[in-house]
């Protein structure tokens, strides 16, 4: 198997971001955003794709999450697409329901190179401690749009925090699941031959 590792970094007026990631890990994360429910999903990501995970991100907190959030999606984004090189082998497709308690997240992927992404829900409390909840969509969409995957996800339940970690926790899994090496392919799961 190759090395499917990426080493990312994003500066801008708003933000400095830096992502390293490793698709073939144990589910060790180091993330440091200075958001607190954040970085607790992104580690709870980390976790469950077993995808090693280190972000580090300064943002301007001060005005709002809103730069913050986006920047470490676009950058970690842009570290899975750099990570997994041409997609040879690769499963491409996976969905995943996951279950947290009320809640139940629906994911549906697709890693083949062109970024669409629907999303079909709404978040009970429009904040779970430090992020503004409607951030969480916004994260998906922009790490859909840099990774370049087709992505459906959908969530629904009673209590925000649920929902989002639903959504977080069936992501993680069903990149885990589309990402994973095809041993009877040596090729690209495309009739193009390319993706």
């Amino acid at each position: 198997m190759s090395d499917r590792t990426a080493a990312v970094t994003r500066e801008t007026a708003e933000t400095s971001i830096e992502v390293t990631l490793d698709v073939d890990g144990d589910g060790d994360s180091t993330v440091e955003t200075g958001i607190g429910f954040f970085d607790h999903m992104l580690d709870s990501f980390a976790r469950h794709g077993l995808f090693d995970l280190t972000v580090r991100a300064d943002g301007d907190l001060h005005v709002d999450d809103h730069h913050t959030v986006e920047d470490v999606a676009i950058t970690l984004g842009r570290a899975f697409d750099e990570a997994l090189g041409d997609r040879r082998a690769i499963h491409r497709f996976a969905d995943r329901r996951v279950p947290l308690d009320e809640a139940v997240a629906d994911i549906v992927v697709d890693v083949s190179g062109r970024p669409l992404f629907e999303f079909d829900g709404e978040f009970s409390q429009g904040r779970v401690g430090d992020l503004t909840s409607h951030m969480a969509k916004h994260f998906l969409r922009s790490l859909a749009m840099n990774a370049g995957l087709t992505l459906h996800a959908g969530v629904r339940g009673e209590n925000a925090h649920h929902e989002i970690e639903a959504l977080f926790k069936g992501l993680a899994r069903a990149l885990d699941d589309a990402t994973m090496i095809d041993e009877r392919r040596s090729d690209v799961a495309s009739t193009k031959e390319s993706l």
